[in-house]
């Protein structure tokens, strides 16, 4: 018995699954605490794909993907927080300085 192996077609089994790596690193500016696991995650993409593990490089961009926007949203949100603070302070100091 004589069985001749035939390689799959090209470019028909390649499945392009974003990793979101560059957002993630790019995230660390702005909440780094959330940025690390999104670097993780993002990491874990292309290895999954290249093992075949097709299910877990969807879960691991997903998951890579929902951190890097939760650690932009929380990191611009605290920046912008931060600037109206000191807007705020430094906008009564002048009004008390202007009265006397």
């Amino acid at each position: 018995m004589s069985q001749s192996w035939t390689p799959p077609p090209a470019g028909g089994g390649s499945v392009e699954i974003p990793n979101y790596l560059v957002p993630s690193i790019i995230s660390v500016v702005c909440c780094w605490p959330l940025a690390i696991p999104a670097i993780i995650f993002a990491t874990q993409v292309n290895s999954n794909v290249a093992s075949g593990n097709i299910a877990g490089a969807q879960e691991a961009s997903a998951k890579a993907k929902k951190f890097m926007k939760l650690a932009f949203i929380i990191g611009v949100s605290w920046w912008v927080l931060v600037i109206l603070f000191y807007v705020l302070v430094f906008g009564i100091a002048l009004l008390g300085s202007a009265t006397r």
